[in-house]
């Protein structure tokens, strides 16, 4: 029911923890995070939030961290958190830990990256893979910046942990003169010195220290942060140009294209934008396409003729196949005026680059896809329009979260025979396809157990029961698949471990019955769902039903159902919990009866403004976009309709 963790919402604020013996404080930071591509970016922003309130609050040891580990912290933390995400695909737990240097042991950073998926081991770096494209420096990357690092298993998590010592303990002098190469690379100048004289250098043997593996960690956070496919390319063009090329050209595959079907270039980039627009014909008149026998290598492509620069001198270009989950997305050219090869520092480093820019690009597409997908099945699981009701004005926003799957609210307003209108208001356990089952198989139950007739009680009776007897059939259907997989039989009582959830949801259904004297007559049942609210015209509210439990979890249960009239002027409000669990840091916009606070004073409004007050408070509540679904119907009687039934009755 809750909503799922968005980008927006996945760094917690870091908080200090006192421990040890003397009462002196150890700084400690902890925070989760997401299985997605945006955790790894995430992470860095929590470790570089952390150290910074540490060291302005002059705790001890901090002192002892400069710049340099800083960097080698926000490195190891993204490499840690991408290879949790990428191998284990669970939630990961980032702890960042200050080790005082008082004792014997010298100060030191502790970074402990836990995952939920301890069947799976980190990958060894030596090992033989079938894919080397998809995997980056890892552990190795690790092992470099720090003192010791290893695995700790326990039951359910494994805990890779690195231990980083502070910079006057490196060995190294901290100084410009000995540090000046590898920071020159860092992200923010490009890897680029410029001499007094004005020319521009590259430095390209600093590439293999510290400044090479600063830019990939900071690379991977910028392109796992893309969600479009063209928006990785550029991002990545930018990062390579002028830092390490002078200028490349990205192609992407059409997807689903077929092999036929020549990949599209997706941009060119030039250090001087002048000659970009020269260099793109050539490139769109032979799109670049490198077979997948060359490996994930880099492959030399003679010069292209509209990259020559002025007077007629050329360069070394290299090729990389760009590759995700085996398949090949695209490729990624490079080239690099006046020289007759590219450095073997800058080639490695451009070849972990790519790997980063395949992850982001199928990401990406994967992303593109599900969105696409969510949006046609909600299309198809939500009605296309509400029923009108006679004398009954209705207002219904509907907004799904910004994740990109399939939202778990639904709601439905139809007729039904003898003069009767019913209306729903659902929220399914969880989201994605499997609240796209549920959803789907609800809202038609309900429109044909409301239309033979049942009363309201009876229809949450009948579809309760029909989602237990789906549920079993399904897990029946898991079992048989399980135990056919590994040729034995679950015993009694064994729990399924095959990721389904149970298909259970909150819903507010009722009826509406016109009356003669202008008003409507209305029943109402909840089952697990927030109450709806009765506003009437002098601002008065009280909830319009009674709590019951949720549908699809118990058996033996019989619901009840609430009747009352609503008078002309009276409106209804029914919310899913999108609405009254909307979350301003500790506070839920429901606390202390918010939304019966916010109700009473739309005294007066139509129904339209009722539902409009309601959503711009909600989103208002908080700084950040609401990340679940929300949904809110308000059903008001006219006061129009009234006044001409009693008119109608004196001429007569």
């Amino acid at each position: 029911m809750g909503p799922i963790p968005s980008q927006r919402d996945i760094v917690q604020r870091p908080g200090i923890v006192v421990a040890g013996q003397g009462g002196d404080p150890r700084p400690a930071a902890r925070t989760s995070l997401p299985g997605i591509p945006q955790a790894s970016a995430a992470a860095r922003r929590f470790v570089r939030t952390a150290l910074t309130e540490w060291t302005g609050l002059g705790l001890p040891s901090t002192g002892e961290f400069g710049e340099r580990l800083t960097d080698d912290a926000l490195t190891v933390a993204s490499e840690l958190v991408t290879n949790a995400v990428v191998h284990a695909g669970t939630t990961v737990e980032l702890l960042l830990r200050l080790e005082d240097s008082s004792g014997p042991e010298p100060a030191a950073l502790v970074l402990e990256i836990t995952d939920h998926h301890p069947a799976r081991s980190v990958r060894d770096e030596r090992a033989d893979r079938p894919d080397p494209a998809e995997y980056g420096r890892g552990l190795r990357l690790v092992a470099t910046l720090a003192e010791s690092w290893g695995i700790t298993y326990r039951t359910g998590l494994k805990t890779v942990w690195a231990r980083l010592l502070g910079d006057d303990r490196y060995g190294l002098p901290d100084t410009p003169a000995a540090d000046d190469a590898p920071r020159g690379h860092r992200l923010g100048d490009g890897g680029i010195r410029t001499p007094a004289a004005g020319h521009a250098v590259r430095d390209d043997a600093g590439w293999a220290g510290r400044g090479g593996l600063s830019f990939l960690a900071e690379a991977s956070g910028l392109l796992a942060g893309q969600l479009d496919e063209d928006t990785v390319a550029a991002t990545a063009g930018r990062l390579l140009v002028p830092r390490l090329a002078d200028w490349c050209a990205i192609w992407l595959e059409s997807e689903g294209g077929g092999p036929a079907a020549a990949p599209r270039l997706a941009g060119v980039w030039h250090s001087d934008e002048t000659r970009t627009e020269l260099l793109r014909p050539t490139l769109e008149k032979e799109p670049l396409r490198l077979p997948g026998s060359v490996g994930a290598g880099p492959v030399p492509i003679p010069w292209p003729g509209g990259a020559a620069q002025r007077g007629g001198r050329t360069g070394a270009a290299l090729a990389h196949r760009i590759v995700s989950g085996g398949r090949t997305l695209g490729a990624l050219l490079v080239g690099r005026e006046g020289d007759d090869h590219i450095p073997d520092e800058v080639a490695i480093l451009l070849a972990d680059f790519v790997r980063r820019v395949g992850l982001a690009v199928g990401a990406a597409r994967a992303y593109t896809r599900q969105a696409t997908i969510s949006r046609i099945l909600q299309r198809g699981l939500l009605p296309s329009k509400v029923a009108e009701i006679p004398g009954v004005s209705s207002a219904l926003v509907y907004e799904p979260g910004d994740d990109g799957v399939v939202g778990g609210d639904f709601y439905d307003l139809f007729p039904c025979p003898g003069g009767r209108w019913c209306f729903v208001l659902g929220d399914v356990q969880g989201s994605g396809p499997e609240a796209a089952v549920v959803t789907g198989l609800a809202r038609p139950w309900l429109r044909l157990l409301s239309r033979e007739g049942f009363r309201v009680g009876e229809v949450l009776d009948r579809l309760n029961r029909l989602l237990l007897d789906d549920a079993m059939e399904a897990a029946e259907a898991a079992a048989l698949m399980v135990a056919a997989a590994g040729g034995q039989q679950l015993q009694d009582g064994e729990q399924i471990q095959d990721g389904t959830q149970s298909r259970f949801l909150s819903l507010l259904y009722g009826s509406l019955v016109p009356l003669p004297d202008g008003g409507v007559r209305c029943t109402v049942a909840s089952a697990g769902h927030p109450l709806p609210l009765l506003l009437r015209p002098d601002g008065s509210v009280r909830p319009a039903a009674e709590p019951q439990v949720l549908l699809g979890v118990v058996e033996d249960v019989a619901y009840d159902s609430q009747s009352f009239d609503l008078a002309p002027g009276d409106s209804l409000l029914c919310v899913t919990d999108g609405v009254t669990e909307r979350r301003s840091g500790r506070l839920m916009f429901d606390d202390g009866d918010g939304l019966a606070r916010v109700l009473a004073g739309c005294a007066g409004l139509t129904a339209a403004g009722i539902a409009d007050r309601i959503k711009q408070a909600v989103h208002t509540f908080a700084e950040r976009p609401p990340d679940d679904d929300l949904a809110l119907l308000v059903l008001q009687v006219d006061a129009e309709r009234h006044t001409a039934v009693r008119g109608d009755s004196a001429g007569e």
